[in-house]
Parts: C-alpha cells; structure tokens; sequence
C-alpha cells in the first residue's frame, strides 16, 4: 500500500486557494519552519494549547518564546497567537496510567489526540477553515498518526483538517537553523514530565562506559 504524501495534500489544498487556518503550535522552534512554509498561502491565527508542558514555568517560557519569535519574524509578524487554558489536569489524569509508555506510543497518542480536539474546536469558534498542527515537523513524532487522527476529529466535528508533514524537504533541518538565527529556546523534550525523565536516563545512558 503507497504511503500518503501530506505534504503534497497541503501544497494542493493552499495552491488553489487562501483558507483561515487555525495552526496549533507546541513551541517556538517547530513553528519556526511551518510558518515560512505556509504564513503567505493561508490567514492564519496560531493556537497554543499545551497542558502537557509541566511544570507551569515551562508552560510559560515556551509560549513567550513562541510570541517573541512570531512578533519579529517578517512572514508571521502579524499573525495572532492565541492562548488556550492551561490544564495539566487534564493530561495528567490519562497520563499517569502510561508511565512508562516511550515516545509515540498510547500516552503521546492520547496527548496529541487532545490538543487536536481542543484546536478543532477553538477553530470552530473563530470560524477557521481548517486547523493543523506544528507537531508533524519533530522527527519525533508520528505523522501518519498526527493526520489519520486529525482526519478523524475533522469528520467529528465538521471542521476541516489540513494534512502536513513540516518535517519534508528538510523542514526539521530549517527549524534547526531559524532557531539558531533567532535564538530561540530549543527544548531536548516534548514537555510532559514523562518524556523528560526519559530523554534524561537516554543522557545518563549514554554517559555510561
């Protein structure tokens, strides 16, 4: 079976024409390559909705970092960032079942499945056309995943999807550069406790002769 091209999904859907797109966003550096990509082919509005990130401190240095970086890079200078709820609880409760879980596995799943939901709504109030995610650009990640469930939550709740794959054309190599360029914060991981503690035993194991 022919794996699916979301990148070429996208370029077609923007090609013919200039939708509201509703993009939720995890950081600064993995917004960075998304929006030179796509800030001129759609009117976009970012969507910050993270109750992953713990603690709040990080929350919040996270999405500062993300508001500087929109308000001084010239293709998304006037695009507005908009703060949903942080809600910690809410990933915690789910969460704390898959402690051990590695990355992509059902506790990222499950995360990645909220914050999709939560942006398919919040697109729905502000009348978007569409809504995506930043999170198909970290080689970390399941893009495959990432879209058969947005695909999902779009038939759901009537709101459309826009497939994305940012990591394609050495998008993940060009969010490394523009990070780089614009000093921007560089997290080694994802921002839940649980990915933490094991990008931290990954460091100590690798210390280890």
């Amino acid at each position: 079976m022919q794996k699916r091209n979301y990148e070429l999904e996208m370029q077609e859907i923007l090609k013919n024409q200039k939708p509201r797109l509703l993009l939720h966003a995890c950081c600064a550096p993995c917004s960075s390559a998304c929006l030179e990509k796509i800030a001129e082919k759609a009117d976009i509005q970012i969507y910050f909705y993270n109750p992953n990130i713990i603690p709040e401190q990080e929350y919040q240095y996270r999405l500062a970092e993300l508001k500087r970086f929109v308000s001084k890079f010239p293709p998304a200078a006037e695009i507005e960032v908009l703060e949903g709820e942080y809600e910690p609880e809410k990933f915690l409760a789910f969460a704390q079942e898959f402690p051990d879980e590695p990355e992509r596995g059902i506790r990222c799943q499950k995360c990645i499945a909220m914050r999709l939901e939560r942006t398919a709504r919040k697109a729905l109030e502000v009348k978007a056309d569409y809504f995506a995610t930043t999170l198909t650009l970290s080689p970390h990640k399941d893009a495959p995943f990432i879209n058969t469930a947005g695909f999902r939550i779009a038939e759901e709740t009537g709101i459309s999807w826009l497939p994305t794959d940012f990591k394609k054309k050495e998008g993940y190599k060009r969010s490394i550069e523009l990070s780089r360029e614009y000093c921007l914060y560089r997290q080694d991981f994802c921002g839940c406790p649980f990915s933490k503690k094991n990008r931290e035993a990954e460091k100590l194991q690798k210390q280890t002769p």
